[in-house]
């Protein structure tokens, strides 16, 4: 099966066809670092990593460039307000962005280009746009002439007729209509600039983005990706632009990943319901942040609550309870004879269907629940043969197998941590089943009790000692 994406552009899901065979460039809109990144612009964030990492699971190579917006508005008026610089404000931000993407167990992309380093490329592309008709100049600014660029609107679906000066775009007098937005804004006094054909000033927020996205990806690339509340203006701003300078089409895929919520309002400092990532990733596990963006589709939007935030713990704990269960019964480094099973291999190739359908997270979760249900009968048996065993291991394989693009499991990414942690458990046992057969009890409750205060719960029985995470 092909891998199918919805294309916000077009409204409807193609099948993903690669300008190079076997190679996919995605730019993902990040961050713009005059603050912590909230809960809900950690969803692009994590999402879009997952499928980068996916991708590169079967067999893409990918280049994946997000961007870090270090020059704007806001950065501004944030350096005012804390009487620092814009740099000493971008910095700080700049590194907690890097701190936290990393607590969310988010991958690095292969370039994290800068706004403020690409500023000659900003001017190139406007200086382009200006001799192509498309751009105009008013005393130190220059503004985009939507009207020259008959598509406009194709990609959020607005008939520019009925569009009115929206967010991020300034209203000024001047301008030819009120939609034309700014390429380049001269300098105001203590704000920072650079040198241009047009004074001294600094670039409008879409224009960096087209640059950066185009100087890594090329003029024409894959995929561009973001949260739907970028669609217009900011994507819709883009693609004008960069056709406008080039001639050629911009991107072939659009993404974007729907709307959070927190208790079914929207996020708001006002309401008090305002969290960033920073705060959340400290009260929760970041694997159980991980679930609970991976049971809903990407594109729906999705409901932040303790209620929730519980629903994913309480799926994950089911996972790593099967898991250790399984490390018990067959051991962690256990040689056992690997037959294929019919189950594991249709729920696995179910698995791959749901993420080649435009990475529908929330159908193959549900698939791995099957393979948890099935594992937990097998489990379950009075008589546990060789071949459940091996069924079993092809379980546990395949939850690592996937963790390495999901990274759902406790502890590191890889889940080579996990298997050693596993057999230090087994280890402890092991020597507590000796002191128990010689009589030593209360070395051996000091194991229990050690283990219990460490979350590891033991269960004894005649078939021996089962363990499993709290």
């Amino acid at each position: 099966m092909a891998i199918q994406i919805y294309n916000t552009y077009t409204g409807r899901k193609e099948e993903f066809k690669p300008i190079q065979p076997g190679k996919v460039g995605i730019y993902l809109c990040g961050p713009t670092v005059y603050d912590y990144f909230h809960i809900g612009n950690a969803r692009p964030l994590l999402m879009f990593d997952i499928f980068r990492r996916y991708l590169s699971y079967r067999h893409y190579d990918v280049k994946y460039v997000v961007n870090v917006t270090d020059i704007d508005d806001k950065l501004i008026k944030k350096a005012q307000e804390e009487h620092v610089t814009v740099g000493e404000v971008a910095r700080k931000f700049t590194d907690a962005y890097f701190e936290d993407i990393k607590k969310l167990r988010i991958e690095q992309p292969d370039v994290s280009p800068r706004a403020t380093d690409h500023i000659p490329e900003m001017i190139d592309l406007i200086k382009r746009l200006i001799a192509n008709g498309h751009a105009y100049e008013l005393d130190g600014d220059v503004y985009f002439r939507v009207r020259s660029y008959p598509p406009y609107g194709r990609l959020s679906g607005k008939n520019i007729d009925d569009l009115q000066s929206g967010a991020r775009v300034e209203v000024d007098e001047r301008k030819e209509a009120p939609l034309d937005f700014a390429l380049w804004k001269s300098a105001k006094p203590g704000e920072p600039h650079w040198d241009s054909p047009w004074g001294q000033g600094r670039p409008g927020w879409h224009i960096e983005c087209s640059v950066m996205s185009m100087k890594y990806l090329g003029e024409n690339f894959d995929i561009h990706a973001g949260g739907v509340d970028l669609i217009f203006p900011h994507h819709e701003n883009e693609i004008a632009q960069s056709e406008g300078a080039t001639h050629v089409k911009f991107v072939n895929y659009w993404l974007h990943n729907g709307f959070l919520n927190v208790e079914g309002e929207k996020m708001s400092k006002s309401l008090g319901n305002f969290f960033t990532a920073r705060e959340i990733v400290a009260k929760y596990r970041p694997e159980v942040i991980r679930m609970f963006f991976l049971l809903k589709h990407y594109r729906s939007p999705i409901n932040f609550s303790e209620e929730r935030i519980c629903e994913a713990r309480q799926a994950l704990e089911r996972i790593v309870s099967t898991l250790d269960s399984i490390n018990t019964l067959i051991g962690v480094g256990a040689d056992i004879d690997r037959s294929e099973s019919e189950f594991v291999r249709g729920l696995k190739q179910e698995f791959i269907e749901a993420m080649d359908d435009d990475f529908n997270t929330a159908l193959a979760i549900a698939k791995l629940f099957e393979l948890v249900k099935e594992a937990n009968l097998i489990i379950a048996k009075e008589t546990i043969t060789e071949n459940d065993k091996s069924i079993l291991m092809e379980i546990r394989e395949t939850f690592y197998e996937y963790n390495t693009f999901l990274s759902i499991l406790p502890g590191e990414q890889k889940s080579d941590s996990m298997v050693n942690e596993g057999a230090y458990i087994d280890l402890l046992l092991e020597i507590r089943r000796e002191l128990r057969i010689k009589q030593e009890w209360k070395l051996a409750d000091q194991i229990r009790d050690r283990l219990n205060e460490l979350n590891i719960e033991i269960k004894d029985s005649k078939d021996g000692t089962i363990w499993r995470r709290k």
